[in-house]
């Protein structure tokens, strides 16, 4: 397993950018790849599973391990057929705006193909 990490700073503010993350409709207004979230809830927490569906058609399974409210911090676990990857996402402050940090584990090709998209999608989620 590899370990890939990634920031973006953007001027949205941090409650505006924790409530990006958590409210899974919202999810496909920052991440251009995410077309659709299949999911039996509203908004993120632990234990929660669902799927998401990329422009692509490639569809991915995924379950929430761990949400943080106060360190505005959660990890999950995405799986599509033998592929798995796991994310931890952090929202901090930074200036008058937002820092977003993103720690990716899996195998050192599937981080390669998704950092560049994950790296956009990041800078939309901190953009005002």
């Amino acid at each position: 397993m590899a370990e890939l990490n990634l920031r973006a700073v953007g001027g949205a503010r941090p409650d505006t950018v924790w409530l990006r993350y958590t409210s899974f409709r919202q999810w496909p207004t920052w991440s251009p790849y995410i077309v659709r979230v299949r999911v039996p809830a509203e908004s993120l927490a632990e234990g929660v599973r669902g799927t998401v569906r990329s422009f692509l058609g490639i569809t991915a399974s995924f379950l929430v391990e761990s949400v943080d409210e106060a360190e505005r911090s959660w990890t999950w676990r995405v799986r599509f057929g033998p592929l798995r990857m796991r994310l931890t996402h952090e929202v901090r402050p930074h200036g008058e705006g937002t820092e977003t940090r993103l720690r990716m584990r899996g195998p050192a090709p599937v981080l390669a193909a998704y950092a560049p998209l994950a790296r956009l999608a990041l800078r939309r989620l901190v953009a005002p």
